[in-house]
């Protein structure tokens, strides 16, 4: 993984893709995937890609570190798969479908633009951007190209989630005017970094164009509180949250972000563990809280209407007419029946064999991703920010 701009993103920046390939399948030809990037959430796209019902292959994995290498090619369907440092070299595989991409974001837009103009389709994990500049450079490597990219906010094809949305548009709740959002973690119980055998691993890949700078556990398995490397709450679980707001309402950025953030707990990150924020759209504001140091209650959103409040997180959804009192509360009511990343990931290989438009297309993920830079940035700017920027 090169420090600079491979020749292929500079293609895609200047607007110059080449077409790639979409090859049609047979009814029962296996899909063959390439992996990049094989930490903890790549083990749940795998294991969501199991559980698709598709017929895949992984071809090749790519990590800096040999042990995740070692664990996928464990796997029964790659066995056979080539074993790479760098993701080029899967790239260049002409063999390769399609690729699933779970780096640190920062190595999200370059990675996927490269895949795009080598002809692969691609699931990129969440939030599919670092920087707000870089929405661009992926919107243009996705819509000048002829591949299928599926962002990683699997609450769209989440079966409760998307009937939600539904009722949420179709006015059952009434006009909503605030929809609360929150994602309450402890890593201190959940999330023990493990010792790493640093010479298994190729550090100075892992940071890619980031500044240098010495190997730390920390950073390596918590990145996402690294500015280098990710953008902390707001980028990561809250990602998901937004844009469930945004597209049951209809919205697609913030006029303006309040951000209170400060780091209680762990005092070492880059990013605030404990948040407060808002966010002001057209005709309604989204607030989210979240913080480090307590995981009851987990993460979930409500909205609330002047007919009815949907509270709604990753077990299940409810609503409750506002007005009614006793055992008609609350009116409806749906569990959910399996994790999102399944269908999500089905309807990623559906879409590889009949070229449609997938559930979170790239314009959804910039959005989403969008509304956390937005929030980071009104917390660099002592507490507030407005979009887009005025001259």
């Amino acid at each position: 993984m090169s420090p600079n701009t491979d020749r292929r993103s500079f293609l895609i920046a200047s607007g110059l893709t080449a077409l790639g390939s979409t090859r049609a399948f047979g009814a029962n030809e296996r899909l063959r995937v390439g992996i990049i990037g094989a930490g903890g959430r790549m083990r749940a796209l795998m294991s969501a890609a199991d559980g698709s019902g598709v017929a895949y292959d992984i071809v090749s994995v790519c990590d800096v570190y040999a042990p995740r290498r070692a664990e996928v090619k464990a796997r029964a369907n790659a066995t056979s798969a080539t074993e790479h440092v760098d993701y080029r070299e899967v790239l260049d595989d002409k063999t390769v479908d399609a690729v699933f991409i779970a780096t640190p974001d920062h190595w999200h837009v370059r990675i996927a633009a490269a895949a795009l103009a080598a002809g692969k389709d691609v699931y990129l994990e969440k939030p599919v951007t670092h920087t707000l500049e870089e929405g661009a450079v992926l919107h243009k490597a996705v819509r000048s190209s002829r591949q299928i990219l599926q962002c990683g906010m699997q609450q769209r094809s989440w079966s409760h989630f998307r009937n939600a949305v539904d009722l949420i548009q179709g006015g059952a709740l009434g006009k909503v005017p605030q929809v609360r959002t929150y994602w309450w973690q402890n890593y201190g119980f959940s999330w023990v970094p493990k010792p790493v055998d640093t010479a298994q691993l190729d550090w100075k890949q892992w940071l890619g164009g980031a500044p240098d700078q010495p190997f730390s556990l920390d950073k390596f398995f918590r990145w996402r509180w690294y500015w280098d490397f990710g953008g902390g709450a707001m980028t990561d679980l809250f990602t998901h949250w937004i844009d469930v707001a945004q597209w049951a309402m209809k919205a697609d950025e913030p006029s303006t972000a309040l951000m209170l953030g400060d780091k209680h707990i762990y005092k070492e990150w880059d990013c605030p563990d404990t948040i407060q924020a808002a966010f002001r759209y057209p005709g309604f504001d989204v607030v989210y809280e979240g913080m480090m140091a307590s995981s009851i209650d987990d993460g979930g959103l409500e909205f609330r209407g002047t007919e009815a409040t949907l509270k709604i997180n990753r077990s299940g959804m409810t609503i409750w007419h506002e007005g009614v009192k006793g055992d008609r509360n609350p009116i409806l009511k749906e569990d959910s029946f399996e994790d999102g990343t399944t269908p999500h990931m089905r309807n990623f290989f559906d879409c590889i064999k009949s070229r449609k438009e997938p559930n979170a297309p790239v314009e959804t993920g910039i959005a989403a991703a969008r509304a956390g830079h937005i929030g980071n940035l009104a917390y660099h700017r002592g507490g507030k920010a407005v979009w887009p920027p005025k001259a």
